[in-house]
C-alpha cells in the first residue's frame, strides 16, 4: 500500500470515527430534549451533562467514543477535517460545526437527528442554535461574517426572510465536504475560469534564473505581508508560462492558467471569486497565473485585473501577471520579471541533442541553421523533434525545418495576406547591382545566426538584429516578385501587410495593430512584406494639431518597433524620398527597382509564357523595344494568351500588340502607332 492509500484510509477511519461521536452527541442531546423522558440536570451554554441515550443503548459510552476518535486522530498528516481547521484557523468549536454540516452529505441518520435534538420533525437540518447546543466552548461569533467559517464560504446559512440566524438551516460548501472526504481537487467555480498548466519540460539557464528568482522572493517574503505579485513580462506568452510552472514548482505548488478576459467585473463578484481562490490557495498548493493578453482581453478590464490582484496577494498562494508590456497593479507589490525564449546558443544546444541520430557534421549545420532561423522554447524543440520521423522522403533537417515553420506560423487574421512564394531567381529578371543586393541580403538572413551568436555579435548589440530592407522602385518593377524570391530561397513564409485593416482612425488602434504583427512574427518562420510602406512609414510632420501629434506618434513607434524587430522585414515603396530619413539610416539594404533595360525586358519577354502556352512567331527583339515594366509585360503577354485562347489558336505577334495597345491606353500613356505595326 503506498504513502497516500494508507493515509487515505487512516483519514477515512478518522471520519468515521468522528461520526459515531457525533451521532452519539445528537442522540444524547435528543434524549435529553424528549418530555416522554425523565427530566435531566443540563447547563446551557456550558458543557451537557450527556449520558447514555436509552435509544440507542447499543453506543458505547461517550467517553469512549471520544477517545476512539482521538486515537484516530494521531495521523501524520492530520485527518482533513484538522488540516482544514489549522489552514482556515477555525476554532475547535468551529471545526465541529463544519464536522456536523458535512455529516449531512456523509451519513444519511443525521438529517433525522437534527430534526430530533431541534425537538421539529419539519428541521431535519443542522443550525447554528443546534451547534450551540451540541459542542463545547460555543461561541456566538462563530457565524458572523468575518470569521472564517462563512468570510471563506465554508458555512453558509440559508435564512428565509425573517428567520433568526440560531435557526436558519446551514451548509457546508461541496468542495468542503469532498476536501474533509480526502478529496482535494481544484475549486469547480475555478476550474470554469481556468485550466492546470502541466509540463515536464526543463527550462534552459536564463529562463531557470527568473523561475528562481521568484521563488526565492516568495519564500523570504514575510508571512504578515501579502507576498509580491510577480509580473511577466515580454512578448512570448509559452516562456511565461515555463517560468512561472517552474517557479510554482520550486514551491511545492502546481499553476492555475486563467484569462483576464474570463474574470467578472463587477466589484461583488470580483470580491467572491478573490476570496474563492484565497481559500483556494490554502487547501491545494496552488499559484495563480493571470493572463492579460488573450484576443478576448480589452484595456476596460485593468481596474477589475488591479482589484482582483490586489485581493488575491492577500492569502497563502503566490500569483502571476503574465502581461506584454510593465505593469503596476494598485494595492499590491509588483515584481517586475523579464522573460525571453532561450538564447540562440541554448536553442543551437538543444537542437544539436534532439539531431543525436545525425552524423556530427550535418548536426552541427542543421542546429545551427534551425536555431538561426526560428526561435523556440526548448519544450518546442523537444517536441518538435519527437513527433518528426526519422526517415522520410527528405534529409530530418529539411523536414524539421518545415514544421518549424508551420509551428511558428503566425495567426495574423485579417492584418496581413500570405503570399505562397513560387518565383525563382530564373524568375526574376532585375538588374546586375539589384541581383547582387537581394543574394546578399539572403545570405545575410542565413548566417546571422551564426555571426551574432558564435562570433559574438549579439553581446555588444541590444537591437538591430533583424534583417531589414528597402525595396524602392517604380511600380511594377518587380519587389514582390524579389521578396518571393528571398522567402522561396530562404524556406520561409511572406505575409503581405494589409494596410486597410492595419491602420485604424482610432486613437492608438494603428499602434495596437501594428504590435501584434511584430510580436506574432518574432518567431522567426516568415518574412514581413509592407508594400506601399510610404503609407505608414512616411516622414514626420510639423505638429499643428492633434492629427499631426498622433500621426508622428504612429512613425516613432514603428521607427522604435523597427529596431527591435527580430525577423526579416522588407519595405517596398515607389516613392523613397517619401519615406522618413530616421527609417532609411536604420535600414539594413536599400534595394533599388528601376525601369527595366532593353536587354532586360528581352528577357522577361523570353520568359513570361509557360511552357505549356502555344505560341508561334514571337520576336523578342521587337517586343523589347515596347516601354513596359516587368507587370506590364506579364499583363500584355496573359491578355494576348485569352485572345488566343478565345480564336481557339497560338499566340502571336498581332495579338501580343493588340494586348499591348490596350496596356498603353489603360495606362493612359500616349499610342504611336508605328510601335505596334507587326
Amino acid at each position: 500500500m503506498t504513502d497516500l492509500a494508507a493515509w487515505q484510509e487512516q483519514n477515512g477511519r478518522y471520519l468515521a470515527a468522528s461520526l459515531v461521536w457525533l451521532r452519539a452527541r445528537l442522540q444524547l442531546l435528543a434524549e435529553s430534549n424528549d418530555p416522554a423522558q425523565p427530566a435531566r440536570p443540563t447547563r446551557w451554554p456550558a458543557r451537557l451533562a450527556l449520558r447514555r441515550s436509552a435509544a440507542a443503548k447499543e453506543s458505547v459510552r461517550l467517553d469512549t467514543v471520544s477517545a476512539a476518535r482521538e486515537r484516530a486522530a494521531a495521523m501524520d498528516p492530520p485527518p482533513t477535517l484538522q488540516l482544514l481547521a489549522d489552514q482556515l484557523r477555525l476554532t475547535t468549536f468551529e471545526r465541529d460545526l463544519v464536522l456536523l454540516c458535512v455529516a449531512m452529505e456523509l451519513d444519511t441518520r443525521v438529517p433525522a437527528l437534527c430534526a430530533r435534538a431541534l425537538g421539529d420533525p419539519a428541521a431535519p437540518y443542522p443550525t447554528f442554535g443546534l451547534a450551540m447546543a451540541l459542542f463545547e466552548d460555543p461561541s456566538w461569533d462563530a457565524m458572523t461574517p468575518q470569521r472564517p467559517l462563512r468570510y471563506w464560504q465554508v458555512v453558509e446559512p440559508a435564512a428565509g426572510p425573517g428567520q433568526p440566524l440560531s435557526s436558519a438551516p446551514l451548509r457546508a460548501d461541496e468542495r468542503i465536504v469532498h476536501y474533509v472526504k480526502g478529496l482535494n481537487l481544484l475549486d469547480p467555480r475555478l476550474a470554469l475560469l481556468g485550466t492546470p498548466f502541466v509540463t515536464t519540460a526543463e527550462l534552459p539557464p536564463s529562463q531557470q534564473a527568473q523561475a528562481d528568482r521568484i521563488a526565492e522572493r516568495w519564500a523570504a517574503a514575510d508571512l504578515a505581508a501579502p507576498a509580491p505579485v510577480a509580473v511577466l513580462i515580454g512578448p512570448d506568452r509559452e516562456a511565461k508560462k515555463l517560468v512561472a510552472h517552474a517557479a510554482a514548482a520550486a514551491l511545492g505548488r502546481k499553476l492555475l492558467v486563467i484569462g483576464g478576459e474570463s474574470l467578472p467585473t463587477g466589484s461583488a463578484d470580483l470580491d467572491r471569486l478573490a476570496r474563492l481562490w484565497q481559500r483556494e490557495a490554502a487547501l491545494l498548493p496552488t499559484a495563480l497565473y493571470v493572463d492579460v493578453e488573450g484576443p478576448g482581453y480589452s484595456a476596460e478590464r485593468d481596474g477589475a485585473i488591479s482589484r482582483f490582484l490586489s485581493q488575491a496577494a492577500r492569502s497563502d498562494g503566490f500569483v502571476f501577471l503574465a502581461s506584454r508590456e510593465p505593469w503596476e497593479p494598485g494595492g499590491v507589490e509588483a515584481m517586475l520579471v523579464p522573460c525571453a525564449r532561450p538564447t540562440a546558443d541554448e536553442q543551437e544546444a538543444a537542437w544539436r541533442e534532439a539531431l543525436a541520430a545525425l552524423p556530427d557534421d550535418e548536426r552541427e549545420a542543421a542546429s545551427a541553421r534551425l536555431a538561426g532561423q526560428f526561435s523556440l522554447n526548448l519544450s518546442e524543440i523537444a517536441q518538435l523533434a519527437a513527433t518528426t520521423p526519422a526517415e522520410g522522403p527528405e534529409p530530418l533537417a529539411d523536414r524539421l525545418w518545415a514544421r518549424c515553420r508551420e509551428r511558428v506560423r503566425p495567426r495574423l487574421g485579417s492584418l496581413a495576406d500570405r503570399i505562397e512564394p513560387r518565383s525563382t531567381w530564373k524568375d526574376l529578371v532585375v538588374s546586375r547591382e539589384t541581383e547582387h543586393l537581394l543574394r546578399a541580403m539572403t545570405a545575410q538572413v542565413g548566417s546571422r545566426g551564426h555571426v551574432y551568436s558564435h562570433w559574438g555579435f549579439a553581446e555588444r548589440m541590444n537591437r538591430g538584429l533583424g534583417v531589414t530592407a528597402l525595396f524602392a522602385g517604380d511600380s511594377g518593377t518587380g519587389k514582390t516578385m524579389a521578396a518571393e524570391v528571398i522567402a522561396n530561397q530562404l524556406g520561409l513564409a511572406l505575409y503581405r501587410i494589409d494596410l486597410s485593416q492595419v491602420v485604424s482612425k482610432y486613437i492608438g488602434e494603428t499602434e495596437k495593430n501594428l504590435q501584434r504583427v511584430f510580436d506574432l512574427m518574432e518567431g522567426g518562420g516568415a518574412i514581413l512584406f509592407f508594400d506601399e510602406a510610404d503609407a505608414l512609414f512616411g516622414k514626420r510632420s510639423e505638429v499643428r494639431d492633434s492629427h499631426d501629434r498622433y500621426a508622428n506618434i504612429e512613425v516613432n513607434y514603428l521607427l522604435q518597433r523597427m529596431e527591435t524587430y527580430t525577423g526579416v522585414a522588407i519595405l517596398a515603396t515607389n516613392i523613397q524620398s517619401a519615406l522618413d530619413p530616421a527609417f532609411v539610416r536604420r535600414l539594413r539594404f536599400i534595394v533599388p527597382f528601376s525601369f527595366p533595360s532593353p536587354d532586360e525586358r528581352r528577357a522577361l519577354w523570353e520568359k513570361v509564357f509557360p511552357e505549356a502556352t502555344p505560341v508561334t512567331g514571337l520576336d523578342p527583339e521587337r517586343l523589347a523595344r515596347l516601354s513596359l515594366t516587368g507587370a506590364g509585360i506579364h499583363n500584355v503577354a496573359l491578355q494576348a494568351a485569352f485572345f488566343a485562347a478565345s480564336e481557339g489558336g497560338a499566340v502571336t505577334m498581332p495579338l501580343i500588340m493588340r494586348a499591348a495597345r490596350a496596356e498603353f491606353r489603360k495606362m493612359d500613356r500616349p499610342l504611336n502607332e508605328a510601335e505596334f505595326r507587326v
